[in-house]
């Protein structure tokens, strides 16, 4: 086995409410995670190869996300939602 222990992103961020699939939660935060936009608006991950933000990935995550819990709950979204939002919003 080995000596280092790899941490997901998921692991430190706090389940929104709602969430009703924390493990499918969990996996979706972790490829959105994977999968964000650089500053030229492509998706900064090397299975993308440079393709144009939201990449396939994203939007399944994204949506994966969505189906993990609780649509109509009062939650906050992950910070790959709220910067995605405001670089469509500009």
């Amino acid at each position: 086995m080995p000596d280092t222990i790899r941490n997901r992103s998921s692991q430190d961020a706090d389940l929104p409410r709602g969430v009703t699939d924390p493990l499918l939660w969990r996996a979706a935060y972790d490829v959105a995670a994977a999968h964000r936009t650089d500053e030229s608006g492509r998706c900064e991950s090397l299975l993308c190869d440079g393709q144009t933000a939201p990449c396939d990935a994203l939007t399944a995550a994204h949506r994966a996300m969505e189906l993990a819990g609780d649509r109509h709950a009062g939650r906050a979204e992950p910070e790959t939602w709220r910067t995605e939002q405001r670089r469509r919003a500009a």
